[in-house]
């Protein structure tokens, strides 16, 4: 098998660009961990290169089965570390117990859960390197203040540090998408876990922003039951507030009920 069709039902727009490939393989070197977890190699165009790099090493997880054939004889060397599996629907902890970096070119469609599950898996992904749509890099990205700040915005900075490290046209895709993508570099901040309830925290973010355009003291009604609102805090709208006020927020709460 020489050519693996790219399937919309994935989301898949294969990168065909040996020098992108090589600067988001470059991204690496800021990553202690050479654990590397490649999520949906598709052609192996990352694979190869990651492979000729000795301190590396290779894991790679990969749902669909004609890209899993192509890449088990193109790449024997990968051998039972090439995984047969949805990432969504795998638990990390069964593969590895020791930290790992993630490596990507993740399918847009799925990019936002793909850092739901590293999010619930901190511990262990310290790093990760993708390519990902544009606008749900500078989302992510975006700090307090901005209007594409949002859930994954708080919930990545929360634990990760984000680094921009630069933009790709359509043109280096097969099929090329319609909008523009970004690599970013997400490196596990010192954070051992929020100075609060962490599970307030996220229902408190999750409330506030699903109606982001009110005022905390409206979105966040349901959970602020007999609790005096006279902070200005509640004046504010949810994408003013920083990760740090955010989790002070939680606590005024908390400790209220």
């Amino acid at each position: 098998m020489s050519y693996v069709r790219p399937k919309k039902s994935l989301g898949q727009h294969f990168l065909k660009d040996q020098n992108i490939a090589r600067k988001i393989v470059a991204a690496l070197d800021q990553c202690k961990q050479k654990t590397i977890l490649e999520i949906g190699p598709g052609t192996g165009v990352l694979t190869s290169i990651l492979l000729s790099q000795q301190e590396i090493n290779l894991y790679a997880i990969e749902v669909d089965t004609e890209a899993y054939e192509y890449l088990k004889i193109e790449y024997p060397q990968l051998r039972e570390k090439l995984i047969l599996a949805d990432f969504l629907k795998i638990n990390i902890r069964d593969y590895f117990q020791d930290p790992i970096t993630m490596i990507g070119n993740f399918p847009y469609n799925i990019s936002s859960q793909i850092f739901f599950k590293v999010l619930e898996n901190r511990d262990l992904v310290l790093d990760v390197v993708c390519m990902i749509q544009k606008e749900v890099a500078d989302r992510i990205k975006a700090s307090h203040g901005n209007k594409t700040y949002g859930i994954l915005s708080v919930f990545l900075q929360a634990f990760y540090d984000i680094e921009y490290l630069f933009t790709v046209g359509p043109n280096v895709f097969d099929p090329p998408p319609k909008v523009n993508s970004a690599v970013i570099h997400l490196k596990r901040n010192n954070r051992k876990a929020l100075d609060c309830n962490e599970e307030l925290f996220f229902k408190v973010v999750k409330l506030g922003f699903n109606q982001r355009r009110k005022t905390l003291r409206n979105s966040l009604k349901s959970i602020l039951v007999n609790l005096p609102t006279d902070n200005p805090i509640f004046n504010k709208r949810p994408e003013q507030l920083s990760v740090d006020e955010l989790i002070y927020l939680t606590n005024i709460i908390d400790h209220k009920n």
